[in-house]
């Protein structure tokens, strides 16, 4: 692993991996939807969007031909704390896929007539979502449960915050918000350190070290329940409670307590709702963290008349954690099967330069694979207990229902953990 920080703040990171035919490269924007106003809502994605509408030198169709005629791969994504643009091709190609990183970061043109194409793009996106419960309904529960706190906001924005949004939002935005502070690079794969750096230098060397943007507000987690009535066939539940941050000295606990929750086909939810009762046909668990907070949620999807007795089933399982130690071979198990994944994902150089990136922005430094290895394996039954008593609890419990149920439908229920 090499590190390189330039002048400006711009980090650049690699890991050569010398046995790989590939390299990824990620362009890193510290900025997500959480560092945007209400007003503001949806612009980190609006602006990721359009970096793909055409630079100064080349034409959206000539982005997608030139990546195309290498058999390579480009994307984007934004999430809550972070954008990221990123390019997969052989080793061979990557001097090409950094300057078109490049050019899209630096160059784009945001041209008034692609601007107006791509806000219909996203609104037709916000619509596919909100048709889509098994996806909307954990967009809701974000927003319920970190009501009133820039965690709560869609990553997509709102209808009217979108459609408020003009050129000259934009480009603000992205001046101010894409600066050398806050671009982090990173790749992973057949490469020479010194020579990204050199091309990126080169590229980057007019963009100012500007301002880091700290995350808004102290975190909000609200407990209760919350129903948005739809005519669906199926009822969508989503019980969660507050969890750990990225960085936190359990989350390698936090991990494994998942992983035995509902984090795979042998976990207690997946076994007890679906294989022993048959009671859906989705239901796992999953870990949302941030850099100073978290939540950890069950999800299931069930026939109306069934809704009651899963949520029974999900909050046992968390009362069962508090009550008594999760057993040897279980813990085993999961450990095993964390390991596994991991080891698995260190295959793929998309996956690596992922983790250089999340390890560089939330722990920053390098975490060696040794390093997370040994942290898994020293997770005790204790811990366990330890940590399920203390995130397990009423007052940060949230149940969001999405389908035909309604809070009259969950009067006669114990929505309890005690």
């Amino acid at each position: 692993m090499q590190k390189t920080v330039l002048p400006n703040g711009i980090r650049v990171v690699t890991e050569h991996i010398s046995e790989a035919h590939s390299v990824t490269i990620g362009f890193w924007v510290e900025n997500g939807s959480r560092h945007e106003t209400p007003s503001q809502g949806g612009i980190s994605h609006f602006v990721e969007h359009m970096l793909f509408k055409g630079t100064e030198t080349r034409s959206a169709l000539r982005i997608a031909k030139e990546i195309d005629s290498v058999g390579g791969v480009l994307n984007g994504f934004t999430s809550r704390e972070f954008s990221c643009y990123y390019a997969k091709v052989l080793a061979r190609r990557l001097p090409m896929a950094v300057d078109l990183l490049s050019d899209i970061v630096l160059h784009s043109v945001f041209a008034a007539d692609d601007i107006e194409k791509e806000r219909k793009v996203i609104l037709h996106e916000i619509n596919m979502m909100e048709d889509t419960p098994d996806d909307h309904i954990h967009d809701l529960f974000s927003q319920n449960f970190w009501r009133g706190h820039s965690l709560g906001q869609s990553v997509l924005g709102t209808p009217s915050s979108v459609n408020a949004i003009c050129r000259g939002d934009l480009l603000h935005f992205m001046g101010e918000r894409y600066c050398g502070r806050q671009i982090l690079i990173c790749a992973a794969g057949d490469l020479d350190h010194d020579d990204i750096v050199e091309q990126i230098a080169a590229a980057f060397t007019a963009v100012p070290q500007g301002e880091s943007h700290p995350v808004l507000g102290n975190v909000r987690y609200t407990s209760g329940i919350s129903v948005v009535e739809k005519d669906f066939e199926q009822v969508h539940l989503c019980l969660g409670t507050q969890a750990l941050a990225q960085n936190h000295s359990d989350r390698f606990v936090s991990y494994l307590l998942n992983s035995i929750l509902g984090g795979s086909m042998s976990s207690r939810l997946f076994q007890s709702i679906r294989e022993e009762r048959g009671l859906a046909y989705s239901v796992y668990s999953y870990l949302n963290c941030h850099s100073d907070s978290g939540a950890l949620v069950t999800y299931a999807g069930t026939s109306p008349a069934d809704a009651g007795e899963v949520l029974s089933l999900m909050l046992a399982e968390m009362r069962r954690f508090c009550e008594e130690r999760v057993c040897e071979d279980e813990l085993h198990a999961a450990k095993e099967q964390l390991k596994g994944n991991l080891l698995i994902s260190m295959e793929s150089t998309d996956n690596r330069m992922t983790r250089i990136a999340k390890n560089e922005i939330y722990l920053h430094r390098h975490l060696s694979l040794t390093e997370v290895l040994s942290e898994i394996q020293k997770v005790t039954r204790d811990d366990i207990l330890r940590l399920a008593r203390s995130i397990f609890r009423n007052d940060v419990l949230h149940l969001q229902v999405l389908g035909r149920y309604s809070e009259t439908d969950l009067k006669s229920r114990d929505l309890t953990l005690s």
